[in-house]
């Protein structure tokens, strides 16, 4: 399992991938007929899910985290996205995600060792 940096709005946070495994039980009851798991990345309590339909955003909220929101985003909404690879002195990669709708993209600066050629290939695979 990986780590990961993700900017959201202007803030640097450390994210790691999440075993598919543990997200079966959880998300069984909202997924789709059809609909499988690909990859997921925690964000200290939340997560990025990516399905074989949808990009799945979830906001673990108050102190507790109890309460959870659930953004689902379409592939069909992903507009274009971009990879940037590791430069000579860059360790780090990036992801951009832009949605139908939006102006910034979701930024994702992947940290070395990460899988970037298989996040890439998963969301060209559901989006194009």
């Amino acid at each position: 399992m990986g780590g990961h940096v993700i900017l959201l709005g202007g803030h640097v946070i450390f994210a790691s991938e999440v075993s598919l495994d543990e997200l079966a039980e959880e998300l069984g009851p909202i997924m789709g007929d059809n609909e499988q798991l690909a990859l997921a990345y925690r964000v200290v309590r939340d997560m990025f899910v990516f399905t074989n339909k949808r990009l799945i955003l979830i906001d673990k909220q108050g102190m507790t985290g109890k309460k959870v929101s659930y953004h689902s985003v379409p592939y069909k909404a992903i507009t274009h996205f971009e990879v940037e690879t590791a430069g000579t002195f860059d360790m780090d990669s990036e992801l951009k995600l832009w949605f139908s709708g939006q102006k910034d993209p979701l930024v994702k600066e992947l940290k070395k060792g990460t899988d970037v050629v298989g996040i890439q290939k998963t969301i060209a695979n559901f989006s194009l």
